[in-house]
C-alpha cells in the first residue's frame, strides 16, 4: 500500500495465485486511444450555502481511463459528477478537461442519467441519437453516419424508427449512451445509470458498457454503490468517505485482465478490501445521525 497525494491511498489488486504486489500479465482489453480527455480535479470543494457537500478532492483521470466512484449513499458521488460535468461549480479548488477549466456544460462532457426519462420521448431514437450533432449544425449525411456508428456500437440499429415508450429500460439506457457518444465527448460522466434496472438486465449493460468503452477510447467516470459492478468495469476505483464534507478516502488499482472473472480470487479479496473500507464509512454515518444504538437495540431483540 503506497501513499499518494493529500493522503489517499493507492492499492493494487493481487494476480491470481501470487503475492499482493504481482501484477497481472494476461492480456487486457483497453481503450482505444486518441479520443478521451483527462481529467484533473485539484482540492475542489462544492457548497451550497452553509452546506459543505465534498472538500478537498484530489484526482489525477488520464484520458482513457475507466474510474469507478464508490462510497456509502449520500456521501455526494452525485454532486462531484455533476461538477465534472460542469452542470455545478466547485467553491474552492479547480476542475479540469485537458487542461481548461470546466465551467459550464460541454459538448466534450458527456452525462447518461439514471433515469432514462433523459430522452425525449416525441422523438424516435434516431432523432434522440442525433439531437446533438443536428444543434451543431451537422449536415443530414453526418447526422445519419453518426447515428448508424453509435446505434451499432450499442446493437439497436434495428430500433432507430421506434419511440424510447416502445423501448425495455435497458435498450432506453443504450440509447442514452449512444445519444452521448453521438456528440464525439472526450469524457462520460455515468451516474448509477443502471440502478433501477433487474439485475439480469444490469448484468448485461454492464458487459455491454465494458465492450463500448473499450472501442469508443473514452475517459469514463462512473458513479456506483455496487462494488461487485465497480469491480467489473473500473481500472481505478476511488472510494468516498461518509458526508457531508465527503473527500477521497482512498484509490485502488484494479489489476485484474478482461473481461473480469467474478471467481478469481484476486477479485474476491478486493471485494473483501472494499466492503471493509466502505463499512467502516457506513458505521461512521449512522454513528453522526445516531442510528448505531437503534440498530445495536433492534438486532438483540430490544
Amino acid at each position: 500500500m503506497t501513499e499518494v497525494t493529500k493522503g489517499t491511498e493507492e492499492k493494487t489488486a493481487p494476480a491470481k495465485g501470487v503475492g499482493a504486489a504481482a501484477t497481472v500479465t494476461a492480456p487486457r482489453t483497453e481503450a482505444t486511444p486518441g479520443r478521451g480527455a483527462a481529467l484533473r480535479v485539484d482540492g475542489a470543494g462544492i457548497s451550497f450555502g452553509d452546506f459543505r457537500a465534498v472538500q478537498g478532492i484530489d484526482l489525477d483521470i488520464p484520458a482513457g481511463e475507466f474510474l469507478c466512484l464508490l462510497g456509502p449513499s449520500g456521501c455526494g458521488k452525485s454532486t462531484l459528477l455533476s461538477a465534472m460535468a460542469g452542470f455545478v461549480q466547485v467553491s474552492e479548488g479547480s476542475l479540469t478537461a485537458d487542461g481548461v477549466p470546466v465551467s459550464g456544460p460541454d459538448p466534450e462532457l458527456g452525462m447518461v442519467f439514471q433515469s432514462s426519462e433523459a430522452l425525449f420521448d416525441w422523438m424516435t431514437v434516431h432523432q434522440n441519437v442525433t439531437f446533438g450533432p443536428r444543434m451543431r449544425g451537422r449536415s443530414r449525411t453526418e447526422q445519419n453516419r453518426v447515428a448508424d456508428e453509435f446505434l451499432g456500437l450499442v446493437g439497436l440499429r434495428h430500433c432507430a424508427d421506434r419511440y424510447p415508450g416502445q423501448l425495455s429500460g435497458g435498450m432506453r439506457q443504450r440509447v442514452q449512451i449512444a445519444r452521448v457518444l453521438a456528440n464525439e465527448p472526450g469524457v462520460v460522466l455515468m451516474d448509477e445509470p443502471f440502478g433501477a434496472l433487474d439485475a439480469q438486465t444490469r448484468q448485461v449493460l454492464q458487459q455491454e458498457t465494458a465492450r463500448i468503452w473499450s472501442a469508443s477510447g473514452c475517459t469514463v467516470v462512473f458513479v456506483t454503490h455496487d462494488i461487485d459492478e465497480a469491480i467489473l468495469l473500473a481500472d481505478r476505483i476511488a472510494v468516498m468517505t461518509a458526508g457531508p464534507a465527503a473527500s477521497i478516502k482512498s484509490l485502488y488499482t484494479v489489476d485484474l485482465p478482461r473481461p473480469r472473472d467474478e471467481s478469481d480470487p484476486a477479485a474476491l479479496r478486493l471485494r473483501n478490501q472494499l466492503r471493509e473500507d466502505i463499512g467502516e464509512e457506513v458505521r461512521k454515518a449512522m454513528r453522526d445521525q445516531g442510528l448505531d444504538d437503534q440498530l445495536d437495540r433492534e438486532a438483540n431483540g430490544a
